[in-house]
């Protein structure tokens, strides 16, 4: 088996990215984490997921929350400039 902490990838956090398949193809954004073990990256502005939320202490009126969720890494390729 292979030893998954040692992967090393091109893209690290902060790297302009643009998404090459999906939904979001054609969008760019800035990655904001680099998930190993799961060969995904979350990018800013992309793959947005809302999650209905119910109303609590801190948030009293509840509704829905926008929340980005991870994408494969081999569905992004790195903006040069």
């Amino acid at each position: 088996m292979a030893n998954t902490a040692n992967k090393k990838f091109k893209i690290k956090r902060g790297d302009e990215v643009m998404i090459i398949a999906g939904d979001d193809k054609g969008k760019t954004g800035e990655v904001l984490h680099v998930l190993g073990k799961k060969n995904a990256v979350i990018v800013a502005g992309c793959k947005i997921a809302k999650k209905a939320v119910k109303p609590s202490d801190e948030n009293k009126e509840g509704g829905f929350a926008q929340k980005e969720m991870p994408i494969d890494i081999s569905n992004v390729k790195k903006v040069e400039g």
